[in-house]
Parts: C-alpha cells; structure tokens; sequence
C-alpha cells in the first residue's frame, strides 16, 4: 500500500495564486508539503513514495458543492441512502471531492426521510466526502417557489425544526429561508445555537428585510437573482441587498442560462471575490441519458438546463463543478478566480476549514484538469480516482 505520493511538474492553483513547476508531498490523507521544481530534484523521498508527473497540467483544490441535488439519475428526492452513495460516486469524474446533498421542500415525513437518507450514507462514501445536509426550505415565501411545491412549505415552527435537526443528528450544515416569514428572527437565533449556515433564497423580502435578516446572521444567498425579490429603484429587494452588501455572499450557477455572463462579471466589480460561491443546483437528471428525465417527481427537459415540462418553468441545473469553472474562465475570470469560486470559499463559508487550499496541514483533496479543463485525477483524502474510479491510497 501507498503510504505517501508525491505530484510533480505541476500548475498548482493553491486558492488564491498560480505556481508553476510545483510538487505537492502527501501523506496520511494530508497535503505535508509544497515546494519547486528545484526542491523536488534535491529532495530525498522514501522508497514507497508514489510519483505523478501531471506534465504541467493544473492541480487546484478540489471543488465542494455546497447546492446540489443529483447526478447520473441518482438524487436526494429519491430518499435512499444508495442514492446519494451513487452520487458520491459519479462526482470525482467531474472534479468534487466534497458535497452538500441538498433536500427540496417536502411534507414534514418525507424530508425526515431524506434526511435520514443522507446520514445513512454519510462514512460509507466510495467517492466524494458528504460534509452534512443543506435543506432548501421549508420555510421559504409562496410568492419564490421555482419549482417546489406550495404545498410542501411550513410557517416557521421550531418544533419542526428540532424535529429535523434530530433526524439529522446534527448534521445540517446549511439552510436556505425566506428572512421576512413572521418569527424568521426566532429561527435564526435558534439555528445560529446549532451551528447552521443561514442562507437567504426563494425569499418575495424587502430590502428592508433583507437587512433585518442580516442582523440574525443570514449572511449567504442561495442562487443569486434566481427565486428571490428583484432589484428596483424604490425598493432593492434581495439582489440589491446582495449588491450594496459586500459582507453578504452569495451562490453563482454559472451556466450561462441562470445569470446572464455579463452579470456575473459585473458582479465582480461589486462583491469582493472570496464572496461568491459556484454552486451547480444540478438535479437528478444531469449527465443521465436514458429518457424520461424525471426530477423531484415530475418530468423535465433539456435545454442547457433543465426545464419542467407541464410549464416550461426552469427547474434547475445541467451544471458539473468543472464545468462551472471553465464557464466562469471562459467568462472572463481569471482561473485563479473561477477555483477559489469552486473550493477554497465554499469550503471557507461552510466552516469547512480542514478544506479549500493547497497547503500543509490541509486535507489532500485536489483535482488535476488539464488546460482543456478535461479532468486527469481527483483525489479525496490523499485517495487518488481517474475518470471516477479509485486508483490507489
């Protein structure tokens, strides 16, 4: 067995910089070391050391999807622990080596069933790491469903909540609410005690709003511009609130269908990098050929993203992680940009801080692309996969 490998001849995107000619040391499921081109050829190693040459390809962190709902014709709606190991599975192919599962709004035993799916599931992954549960309502506005069901959504109810935080056993990392439901402050509070990452989404809030829920610290916003108040002149709403905030973060879905490319690159001229989070809202159906495309129950279509087929309403994501990143590149951001989007915020935001940079002491989670963006290894853990599947350890 493996006990250290060591790449080499690398474009090492560490988070926030690109080096060239750079070797990475790995033991132990830790990153130990980085260093030249011309350390590497004065080193010594110890014979069981494994060498990649990765002959100048990229290595950067590897990318944590904090908003996803499937992939390959597995998802979270399915609530079957298989289901999401599946997931886990399919995801290194395109560069993640960690993930938030996250769970529609559904009838009070139905989502403690999904739950209870995804901490089924949790330590028996054979591919990507599950961090926790992200929980996309159900306490969100009537007025910003997208594609979730009105019948599905609660007033907020702490008791409920208690009730979902058991099932999980404390393993919700994120949760996105509408900050102006009557009581919403109260729930803040009350999550803030659990640790839970506050996100503003499918929210009809004020500025006004907007602001107050900043107050209980609902500091994150789920797919910016999408199922959320728009900006006026008279009135901000949620995606003003994200724009003259810079303190707010917010997620990107960076597929060209969902925000317009210009927008995002003038969201850059307003939000400090390091605020903005690729998400891929990808949905059980992506990269599934085999029709029907079915999604939280009910058939879609694909048009670069998906479309539910009663009425045309835009469900949600066809997007990959690496996919994510070249588009953002291809955007107009730097790459050293588009990563940092892609793992060393979302891992930062989450308070995931053992992930998201190539530096000792952090866990060797990398993805090696290629400058076509063609993914060449991931690996989780120090666990090196090749085209999704587990090469060595």
């Amino acid at each position: 067995m493996v006990s250290e490998i060591c790449l080499h001849n690398a474009t090492v995107i560490n988070g926030y910089t690109t080096m060239k000619n750079c070797a990475v040391l790995i033991k132990d499921y830790k990153i130990i070391d980085v260093f030249n081109e011309v350390r590497f050829a004065q080193k010594k190693f110890p014979a069981n050391v494994r060498f990649i040459d990765v002959k100048g390809a990229y290595l950067a962190p590897g990318f944590v999807d904090t908003h996803i709902h499937g992939i390959g014709g597995f998802g979270t709606d399915d609530n079957d622990s298989r289901s999401i190991l599946k997931m886990s599975e399919i995801l290194p192919r395109y560069g993640v080596s960690s993930f938030i599962p996250t769970l529609y709004s559904a009838p009070r035993d139905e989502m403690i069933r999904g739950i209870r799916a995804i901490v089924e599931a949790m330590g028996k992954e054979k591919g990507a790491r599950i961090l926790g549960i992200h929980l996309e309502g159900p306490f969100i506005s009537p007025a910003r469903l997208g594609v979730q069901s009105e019948a599905s959504l609660n007033p907020v109810n702490l008791k409920l909540m208690d009730e979902l935080w058991e099932a999980s056993e404390g393993k919700i990392i994120n949760m996105t609410v509408a900050p102006e439901l009557k009581n919403m402050r109260h729930l803040a509070l009350h999550c803030i005690g659990k640790g839970i990452v506050l996100q503003a989404g499918h929210t009809n809030a004020t500025y006004e709003q907007m602001v107050e829920g900043m107050q209980a610290r609902i500091m994150h916003v789920t797919h910016l511009f999408n199922a959320m108040s728009r900006m006026h002149h008279r009135d901000p709403g949620a995606v003003g609130a994200v724009f003259i905030h810079p303190e707010l973060s917010c997620e990107v879905i960076a597929d060209g269908i969902h925000i317009n490319p210009d927008i995002i690159k003038f969201l850059l001229r307003c939000k400090p990098i390091d605020k903005l989070v690729l998400v891929t809202d990808s949905l059980k159906p992506t990269r599934q050929k085999k029709l029907p495309l079915i999604a939280n129950s009910e058939e879609v279509y694909l048009d670069k993203c998906f479309y539910r087929k009663s009425d045309n309403v835009i469900a949600g994501s066809a997007l990959t992680m690496l996919d994510g990143v070249k588009n953002l590149y291809e955007f107009g951001l730097t790459l050293e940009q588009a990563v940092q989007m892609a793992s060393s915020n979302p891992a930062r935001i989450m308070k995931q801080e053992h992930l998201g940079l190539i530096a000792p002491g952090y866990d060797a989670d990398l993805v090696i692309f290629d400058k076509h963006f063609n993914n060449l290894y991931t690996l989780i853990g120090g666990v090196l996969y090749q085209k999704g599947k587990k090469l060595c350890e």
